[in-house]
């Protein structure tokens, strides 16, 4: 998998590198914000455990009505000094904003040891509304729903292919150097709801400099479905830091 996933991060990188610092977005201009983090954490007395999470996320946008973001995220944790987690996971969301109005797209990919996981695609579509986004995007409630094909290749060898709702609820506030962010996924199978995905990444960023940010991350998700031996829940509270151009 770091096969895949190193040049996607490279390449995010690479692209941001010869950016030029934020600007005013004009009708006529395409602006890249790029954003790195590394998380961590480390127990130790009954069960001795560490959790190591990187994610790196570039979003593009052009003009005053199109954007592209994509990140790729990888997750690799020992319980007693074996393998527990090894998780990867990259999407790309491209989207058209008019107003309120939202259309996104998706594009996805996850592989996951703690589930079986071998192969994970997904693709989908549907519409979003921004019920409250300030004139600064430090500031938002915005909720969409997609319309999901998804394809899993599990390491026993079986697979599932299955078309899901997917309910995405995006809150975010800023206050001075504090940032908070949640997202909330919920996602039921059509027309099986009793098989359903449950997700929730929320996160709280102080900033110390322009660039330079202390972070504290939740991330829960349950799998109604898993194969036999593997655990439907999974919680991660990391904290790190990260940088940002």
């Amino acid at each position: 998998m770091l096969r895949l996933l190193v040049p996607f991060l490279f390449a995010l990188c690479a692209a941001v590198l010869g950016v030029l610092p934020a600007q005013a977005q004009r009708p006529d201009t395409t602006i890249i914000h790029y954003t790195g983090t590394l998380t961590g954490a480390l127990s130790a007395g009954g069960v001795y455990r560490t959790l190591l999470t990187t994610t790196h996320s570039a979003t593009i946008t052009r003009g005053l009505h199109f954007g592209l973001p994509l990140t790729g995220t990888f997750t690799y944790g020992k319980q007693d000094r074996q393998l527990k987690e090894r998780e990867a996971l990259i999407n790309a969301t491209p989207y058209y904003w008019k107003g309120h109005f939202r259309a996104y797209g998706l594009g996805g990919y996850e592989r996951s040891n703690l589930r079986g996981i071998q192969d994970r695609v997904q693709v989908g579509a549907g519409p979003g509304w921004s019920f409250y986004r300030d004139s600064l995007g430090t500031r938002e409630v915005a909720l969409s729903n997609l319309l999901i094909r998804e394809a899993t290749y599990y390491v026993d060898g079986s697979r599932r292919i299955v078309t899901r709702n997917s309910l995405r609820l995006k809150l975010l506030y800023t206050l001075r150097q504090f940032t908070v962010s949640t997202f909330t996924y919920y996602q039921p199978s059509i027309p099986t709801l009793s098989d359903f995905r449950v997700s929730q990444l929320a996160t709280v960023t102080f900033k110390v400099t322009k660039r330079l940010a202390v972070n504290a991350t939740s991330n829960y998700t349950h799998e109604s479905r898993v194969l036999a031996g593997k655990n439907p829940d999974n919680y991660n509270l990391t904290v790190g830091f990260s940088y940002t151009r």
